[in-house]
This record gives structure tokens, sequence and C-alpha cells, in this order.
């Protein structure tokens, strides 16, 4: 399990899979929720089945009034009980797989998030929830003062894949990775472009002149690139439409990184190409691998390695097999 805690935020991660941890797995969220979390985002209780058998890897972040959970629940979770008081909250929902239902009642009157879709809503009072067996979501509690007039009474739903939805997860994973090394003006700055992705996605459109969006933006297109290596359409004008954008926006979106988006995609398929090199069985040939990591030919795959690497594909090949070996 592992911890952190920024200047006004604070997060956690655990994972209640491994063996011996499924008996205290509950006991351990709850803990590290409450002193990471804390009061702003209540739990709620849970059916005795989940207590008994909490098997989730997941973390969570506060990013002042904003929480970020990520779950990848091997057990159903349910609850249960009375609800609370009423709360003045918008929450989000993003399911990649199994289904998220939400009701007054467990189990009845209730709106299933599916697979692969997302649920933007506001929140009156709080809802029960129920997942089935291998679950993965991102939820995110956000406050209504800055996204309640936007949303009203209405529900936003629409697919997990859309540009929208994929800059703001973007965004989010992003703030896991560095929330330990956030000062307060970075929470700040962190917790600001989720609230101005989450209006992105109530009104299915990128603000695209907004910088402060840029870094998620440009983030997103890794990710979508980093799925789509092999792909002989990958390209900026595809990433572009999938995103969203204009080529324009996205280009100056990354040249913050330090390198155009053409060139990460080629290194990229040049790191995927070395690591292939050395696999421990299978291995494919030269021409191979530039056909698949859609380099023009053989000889144009072997000039970019060398720059690349200081030595040609074959030459690194033979450099790393164990001694002995043919």
């Amino acid at each position: 399990m592992n911890s952190t805690e920024p200047a006004g935020g604070g997060a956690f991660s655990l994972d209640t899979t491994v063996p011996g941890a499924v008996s205290r797995g509950f006991d351990s969220f709850l803990r590290e929720w409450e002193t990471r979390i804390g009061d702003g985002f209540p739990q709620p209780a849970y059916s005795p089945a989940t207590t008994g058998d909490f098997r989730v890897k997941g973390r969570a972040a506060k990013v002042n009034d904003v929480a970020i959970t990520d779950f990848h629940c091997v057990s159903p979770l349910q609850t249960t009980g009375t609800l609370g008081d009423i709360e003045d909250q918008v929450r989000m929902y993003v399911v990649r797989r199994g289904a998220w239902a939400l009701g007054e009642t467990p189990g009845r009157g209730e709106h299933t998030v599916a697979a692969g879709q997302f649920l933007l809503r506001h929140v009156g009072r709080p809802a029960h929830f129920r997942t089935v067996p291998h679950t993965t979501a991102k939820i995110l509690v956000l406050p209504a003062a800055m996204l309640k007039p936007l949303l009203g009474n209405r529900s936003v739903i629409g697919p997990a894949n859309s540009a929208e939805v994929r800059l703001l997860a973007a965004h989010a994973n992003m703030i896991h990775a560095t929330m330990a090394g956030l000062s307060p003006a970075g929470v700040e700055a962190a917790r600001s472009t989720l609230i101005e992705l989450t209006k992105a996605v109530a009104k299915r459109r990128f603000d695209d002149v907004e910088p402060r969006l840029a870094p998620a933006l440009a983030q997103a297109a890794k990710d979508l690139a980093n799925s789509r290596l092999a792909d002989p359409e990958l390209s900026p004008t595809m990433l572009a439409r999938e995103l969203n954008v204009s080529v324009r926006t996205l280009q100056r979106a990354f040249a913050e990184t330090g390198e155009s988006l053409t060139a990460y995609i080629r290194h990229r398929r040049l790191e995927e190409a070395r690591l292939a090199l050395t696999a421990p069985s299978g291995h494919l040939s030269i021409s191979e691998l530039a056909a698949h990591w859609q380099f023009a030919d053989s000889s144009h795959f072997t000039r970019a390695f060398k720059k690349h690497y200081g030595q040609t594909p074959t030459r690194y090949r033979r450099s790393t097999q164990p001694t002995g070996r043919g």
C-alpha cells in the first residue's frame, strides 16, 4: 500500500487481491480513505458480503475539493442501509469493464453504467450502488458550484472513449502519477484543470484555446498513440480526429513536451522494436519488425534504430543474447 499527502490533497493506492490481504482489505481501504481523502468525501455503508470479501485493486486522490478513485473490483461491491443526508456534489462514473448500477434502493429502480460508458450528473442525495465482479471504473466527485449551472437536472451519458473523456482521464492519471510532488499551487492547478475538463464533457466540446488543458491533450494523444503503435493509419491527423481537435491545436499542445508528435510516435515504435529484439522466444526477423512497426523497409528501420541507439538492430540483438546462445 502506498500513501502520499501533499499540501491541499492526499493519495493512496492499495491491492487487496494479493494473498493474505483479503482478510484485512476493507479495513485497510477505509482507514486509508479516512486518513488521506478526508471527511468531505464520506464512504457509504457497505453490505456484509462486500466488507467480508473486499478484493479490490485501486487508488484514490484528493485534489482540494475533488476526489478521484480508480477501482478494479475482483469481488462485487454493494452498499446497504439508510442513505445519508442531501449532498451537493457532481459525480462522474467512467466504466471500462463490468457495470456500475446506481439507484434509490439496492436492486430496484437502478440506472446501470455499462462497460464503455460514462455518466455525469449532479447528485441531490446519495444513491446506493452495486457492481458486478471484475468491474473497472474511474469515479470523480466534484464540487457542484461550478458545474451545477451547466448540468441542471440532466444526466450526461455517452461513450467512455469520447475525446473529452479521454482528456479528462489522461489528466486524472497524471495527477495520480505526480501527486506526491505537487506544491499547493500545483494542486490548485490540477484541480482547476479537472473542473475545466469536466465542463468539456458536459458540453461535449473541448476548449482548444484554454492553455491549462494543453498537458491533458498531449497526454491523451500519447495514450492513444501508445495503444495504436502498430496501426499503419497512426498519424497526427488521425489522433487529432480521434481527440476532436485540429492538427494545429494538437501539435501546439504537444510542442510543450519538447518534441513533435511525429517524433514521439517514431521513438515509441523504436522502443517497442528494441524490446522485441530481445524477446526470449518467437524472434521476428529485422524485415518483419520493420513491417510490424510501420517502417518503410528494413533499411529505413536499421538507419533509424542505429541513429537512436548507436548500433544496428542485428548488433543490438547479438549483444543482448546470453553467453553461449547461438
